[in-house]
C-alpha cells in the first residue's frame, strides 16, 4: 500500500462491512499529518441514509478539533464521494480529496451514486417565500454568526 492514509480508510471500510453497518466505504481525515476523524458508512447500522464514511468522519474530526471549520485537512476516502459528501467536504472546508474507487465503480457493485450526478429527481416548488425570508432577515440581524 502506497498510501499509509488510504490504508487506514480501507481499515474503516473493511470494519464496516464486517460489522454489517454499510456498504465498503471507509474515510479518514488528517490535518498536519495527523488523523483526527475516521468513519465508515453506517446507513444500515444507524438507519439513516446520511451516515456514508465520509461525513462520519467529518463529524469526528469537527468533534475532535473543536470546530465546523476543516481548512487545512486532507480526506480520503475509498470511493469518489457523492453529491451529499461532496457537499458535507465543500461546507467542512476540506479543498483536498483522495478517493480510491470511482462512481463507475460503484454502480459496479449496486450503489446508484450515478443516478444522483443525472439528478432523477423533481425539484419541489417555492413555498411561502415571504415567510422564510422573514427568518433569513432575522439571522441577518443576529451580530455574531457565522455564513455556514
Amino acid at each position: 500500500m502506497a498510501n499509509p492514509y488510504m490504508a487506514l480508510a480501507i481499515e474503516e471500510a473493511r470494519a464496516g462491512i464486517r460489522a454489517g453497518h454499510g456498504g465498503p466505504f471507509g474515510c479518514v481525515i488528517v490535518k498536519d499529518g495527523t488523523v483526527v476523524g475516521r468513519g465508515h458508512n453506517e446507513v444500515i447500522h444507524r438507519r439513516d441514509p446520511t451516515c456514508h464514511g465520509e461525513v462520519m468522519a467529518i463529524r469526528e474530526a469537527c468533534k475532535a478539533l473543536g470546530t465546523h471549520d476543516l481548512s487545512g485537512c486532507e480526506l480520503y476516502t475509498t470511493a469518489e464521494p457523492c453529491p451529499m459528501c461532496r457537499g458535507a467536504i465543500l461546507w467542512a472546508n476540506i479543498r483536498k480529496v483522495h478517493f480510491g474507487c470511482t462512481i463507475a465503480d460503484t454502480d459496479g457493485i449496486g450503489f446508484r451514486d450515478r443516478e444522483f450526478f443525472e439528478g432523477t429527481f423533481d425539484i419541489e416548488h417555492e413555498t411561502d417565500r415571504a415567510e422564510c425570508l422573514e427568518v433569513f432577515r432575522e439571522y441577518q440581524s443576529i451580530q455574531d454568526k457565522q455564513a455556514y
